[in-house]
């Protein structure tokens, strides 16, 4: 398993004779812990990474390790940065070629390794989730004996795609996306540095601030679209990569908007106002905008589910739980899935019936109490389950209304401040309709009539 067939060797020897034919994001692979983009917070001393790549050897050696998070947060390049530092065998796996007779294959080298020379093996073994329960089983004994120091990488929910004992017998790390100050810095250590550019050609403001949005937080994309960014200026003899550059060279136009200012404001408010006009189009439009723009998916669900609340109301009892099962998936998914689960509940909310009543009804009363309209509950709804409560009063003559035919006790429930108020209007609009007749029929029921 250690040794490349011919035709890797011969790959392997031109690129290091060539090592400018290798793609960007390749060159600039960190070598060190230090070089890495992002994940301070599983890069801290006293890490299991850096106890890792610090060879932490007896009783409290490094455990296996899961990698799991999106595409681009440094999973393989954790893994590469510690097949540099290992003092033992370091072997590779991918699960979409590798299979059982390969794990096995490097498990026994990994023990006649271990009981002839003492050498530790490291096996990293990238898309994890793409191996069956029995492949992934065939791991377990290597794993709990440490014959291997097993680095699995994944994109997928390792509590849903890896067993749970392989689970129990690693450490989960979770990788997130990189913030926008990580791929900038990412970019312009590209640019300047002599495994990258090497200064061939500058970096303008507004096309890093492209370049930094296209990336969502993806250090690979983020090198590879620089890549091909400056080799259209270079074609064209420029000195600079321009944002016109970059927009040929990633066919992809730079959207005008501002994560932090104005823009992010207007296009959010654009957005919610079209789902409440019922425009379904526009709501698309100011959506795949934001979504274009890098906006945080999670943003706009939250925007989804105010909206479902605020304009949807009643009209439509599901169009929150519609909402609030966007977020989640949300949440769960990311980009780009996600920009489909966004579409399915903006469409919903904008197809929906609207009725803000609830939104009425709920500042009418808070109105209310904010001018000190909060009186007395009255006797016979107070609680009554404690000592002297009756020598008070308390609870007499409250009418339990299951007792009752109708399930309505002819009784005050508001306090006499606002007794008679009628806070909830609802109108005849979708399902609130029914909401209308059922408080006409109960509130003449407790008036009595």
């Amino acid at each position: 398993m250690d040794e490349p067939d011919l035709f890797t060797a011969a790959a392997e020897e031109r690129q290091a004779r060539e090592p400018g034919r290798a793609p960007l994001a390749v060159r600039m692979r960190p070598r060190t812990l230090d070089e890495v983009a992002g994940q301070r917070r599983l890069l801290k001393d006293g890490s299991p990474l850096r106890r890792l790549v610090g060879g932490a050897k007896g009783p409290a050696a490094t455990s296996s390790v899961i990698l799991w998070g999106p595409p681009g947060t440094g999973k393989t390049t954790l893994a590469h940065v510690i097949s540099q530092a290992v003092e033992g065998r370091f072997v590779e796996l991918s699960a979409i070629t590798a299979g059982v007779k390969e794990v096995r294959a490097v498990i026994d080298g990994a023990r006649r390794a271990v009981g002839m020379t003492g050498r530790e093996t490291v096996l990293f073994l990238d898309e994890i989730h793409r191996f069956s329960k029995a492949q992934q089983d065939s791991l377990l004994p290597a794993v709990e004996n440490r014959w291997v120091t097993l680095i699995a990488a994944t994109t997928e929910n390792p509590y849903f795609s890896v067993i749970s004992p392989l689970l129990s017998r690693s450490l989960l790390l979770t990788l997130e996306s990189l913030t926008d100050d990580d791929v900038r810095a990412l970019l312009r250590r590209a640019v300047a540095d002599e495994r990258g550019l090497n200064g061939a050609v500058a970096l303008s403001g507004e096309a890093e601030d492209h370049l930094v949005r296209l990336a969502g937080g993806d250090a690979r994309k983020a090198l590879t679209t620089l890549e091909a960014a400056a080799g259209a200026a270079m074609e064209q003899g420029a000195e600079e990569i321009t944002l016109a550059a970059t927009e040929t060279a990633v066919d992809q136009a730079a959207v005008r908007y501002d994560r932090d200012g104005d823009q992010h404001y207007d296009v959010a408010s654009a957005l919610i106002k079209s789902i409440r006009g019922s425009d379904v189009d526009a709501t698309l439009h100011y959506l795949a905008r934001m979504i274009e723009a890098g906006e945080d998916p999670r943003f706009i669900a939250r925007r989804l589910m105010i909206s479902a609340s605020e304009d949807v109301g009643l009209a439509d009892p599901a169009a929150l739980a519609t909402a609030v099962a966007a977020a989640q998936a949300v949440a769960l998914i990311g980009f780009p899935e996600a920009r489909i689960i966004l579409a399915e509940a903006a469409i919903a909310l904008a197809l929906a019936p609207k009725s803000n009543a609830a939104y009425l009804a709920i500042d009418a009363a808070l109105a209310d109490v904010r001018q000190g309209l909060a009186g007395p509950v009255p006797p016979h709804l107070r609680d009554a389950h404690y000592g002297g409560a009756g020598k008070l009063g308390h609870g007499q003559g409250y009418q339990y209304p299951h007792d009752l035919p109708e399930g309505i006790a002819t009784q005050q429930y508001a306090p006499d401040t606002v007794h008679g108020r009628e806070y909830y209007k609802p109108t005849r609009r979708g399902g609130e309709a029914r909401y209308a007749d059922t408080v006409e029929w109960t509130r003449s029921r407790l008036k009595g009539e």
